[in-house]
């Protein structure tokens, strides 16, 4: 058993190091022209690595798909994390336990994760603080909230664009500083 567990230690560890900046903006930037529609139906899905058909999806859809090139499962993660600690979850949807349908996909939780892992970057949001493959949350006001992914192009005047699904399909943008900047993450 101690063996087990030193090698499962062992794989988070590399898996963690494993994932690269430069390749997730690639991985995010391969849906673009594909997710070309906004939908936050709730869609039953299998497990591990459902996912909604990708001309479809929102925000979250974005992030979860380019990690999954990269062999890190959001949907089972954060499934496995709020089974074994629901009550360090938010509480906004009023759920009793997990939803493997559901939680990945919502922007809150996935901020918990990065939070619970490490992947916390502490930063003022200046440009030059963000890297490509970074992951960004913001609040857009009256509740709404979304995430997206830092590219490796910038604006004239260095702002990093940002691969994300505002509402018409994956796009890569100048949105950085549009909206309040609620979280900043890097998983390396």
């Amino acid at each position: 058993m101690k063996k087990f567990i030193a090698c499962l230690a062992l794989f988070i560890s590399t898996h963690a190091l494993a994932i690269s900046g430069g390749q997730l903006v690639v991985d995010a930037r391969t849906q673009i022209g594909k997710t070309i529609r906004y939908d936050p139906a709730y869609t039953a899905l299998s497990y591990p690595m459902g996912d909604v058909p990708i001309s479809k999806g929102v925000c979250t859809d974005v992030v979860v798909r380019a990690l999954r090139h990269q062999g890190m499962d959001l949907q089972e993660l954060i499934h496995k994390d709020m089974k074994a600690n629901f009550s360090a979850y938010p509480k906004k949807w009023g759920l009793k336990s997990p939803d493997k349908n559901i939680d990945h996909r919502r922007v809150p939780n996935i901020a918990t994760y990065f939070k619970r892992q490490g992947y916390a970057v502490k930063s003022t949001h200046k440009p030059q603080e963000f890297r490509a493959g970074d992951i960004v949350t913001w609040d857009l006001g009256k509740g709404l909230v979304h995430i997206g992914i830092v590219s490796d192009k910038k604006t004239l005047t260095g702002i990093p664009l940002i691969i994300h699904n505002i509402g018409q399909g994956t796009k890569e943008e100048n949105i950085l500083y549009q909206f309040k900047i609620t979280g900043h993450y890097r998983i390396r």
